[in-house]
């Protein structure tokens, strides 16, 4: 369909551009990435995922089921999936073993750390429980013991956590607690507990740029991990937020180079962290009024996508696309890049609407939904 090859065809052009913006000799990897079927749908596909990662230059990766179908008993069955896909591809696949606090999670998590997991990953959200939950502490315990990180779902779904999980913390250390999605659940007291603490880290795996701007004037940027959330998060999207806001909160090449790879591979290698620094990102960002006006619209329209509207009954995108053309703005380049991508969206959540072939329909609205978010980070990171 033509949408989608031109939809394809823009997603390359910015696959170039993210790697040209990449340090000299950098390297890449990647604390948070699924494989499996998710009960909402979502598919990470283990060949999609490694032909990703090639292709960006991605070296390494955590990796860990999804909430899968046949998550009970224990995960059992999508953690040895997991083991399995990392065997296959042992010099790029870290796995993890998820645990479910409702059934037997020591038990499975010495299984599976017996037998080549290394590290936990926790899901409050998903498995419904929270950081003050007295079945977390032999969790901790545990990796404390054998000295693996454990990843931790920070995102949206939860009620403020930081303060019951720094207790947890005080009481069973292991070497490295990554927090997901920058911990946006909860970032103000996240940053007061945990900024200049070493062994904690926070991932990139947000929607927004500008959470990631906050992350970095909260937090040292030897505590941030570079993340993807494969296969929610896509590239090149992924990688050039990340590369672009650290750029703007004035990372230098080799702060940046640690971000992407150096601080997640001592983590994996078993290695002492770097102590952290400061935090260095401004607290205040000038932006032209055209580029907010267009973010704006953006994120009314990725809420539309990611809750599968038939179409833009509100004319989001077209706000967005007319935002693009005021003229006297002084950034017409940039503006004309947000609104190719824009076009595009359009066109493919278009075509969405009228395809009856479910997956067909999906595979157009989730094109659209890359686009529109590529032309929100544009939005927020272009103009210097």
């Amino acid at each position: 369909m033509e949408a989608i090859d031109r939809a394809n065809g823009l997603l390359e052009r910015y696959a170039w551009l993210t790697l040209a913006e990449l340090p000299p000799g950098a390297q890449v990897f990647d604390v948070h990435t699924h494989l499996g079927e998710d009960i909402d749908g979502m598919v990470g596909d283990p060949e999609e995922m490694l032909g990703i990662q090639r292709a960006y230059g991605i070296d390494r990766s955590f990796v860990f089921c999804l909430d899968e179908p046949d998550r009970r008993p224990a995960f059992t069955a999508a953690n040895d999936r997991t083991l399995a896909h990392a065997a296959a591809a042992p010099a790029e696949l870290v796995p993890f073993v998820r645990l479910d606090l409702d059934e037997t999670p020591m038990r499975e998590a010495v299984r599976c750390i017996d037998l080549g997991a290394r590290g936990i990953k926790l899901h409050p959200r998903a498995q419904r429980f929270l950081p003050d939950d007295p079945r977390l502490e032999p969790v901790f315990a545990l990796a404390a013991e054998r000295r693996i990180p454990i990843l931790i779902h920070g995102g949206r779904g939860l009620p403020p956590i930081a303060d019951s999980l720094a207790r947890l913390l005080d009481r069973h250390a292991p070497p490295a607690l990554i927090v997901a999605h920058a911990g946006i659940v909860d970032l103000a007291a996240m940053a007061r507990h945990f900024a200049g603490r070493s062994g904690v880290f926070f991932d990139t795996s947000v929607w927004s740029p500008l959470d990631l701007l906050d992350l970095y004037r909260l937090v040292p940027p030897e505590q941030v991990v570079y993340a993807s959330d494969y296969p929610y998060g896509r590239q090149p999207n992924s990688l050039l937020m990340a590369v672009r806001t650290a750029r703007a909160s004035g990372l230098d090449d080799a702060q940046v180079r640690a971000m992407l790879y150096d601080t997640a591979a001592r983590l994996a290698d078993g290695l002492e962290p770097r102590p952290p620094s400061a935090p260095q990102g401004p607290t205040e960002v000038s932006h032209p009024v055209t580029f907010l006006r267009i973010h704006q619209y953006l994120t009314m329209a990725s809420a539309m996508l990611w809750l599968r509207h038939a179409s833009d009954t509100y004319g989001v995108v077209g706000l967005a696309i007319n935002a693009c053309d005021e003229r006297s703005n002084g950034h017409r380049a940039e503006t004309d890049q947000i609104r190719e991508l824009l076009v595009a969206t359009r066109d493919l959540w278009d075509l969405a609407a009228v395809t009856e072939n479910e997956l067909d329909r999906r595979r157009a609205q989730r094109g659209a939904f890359r686009l529109v978010h590529l032309a929100s980070v544009l939005s927020v990171t272009s103009p210097t």
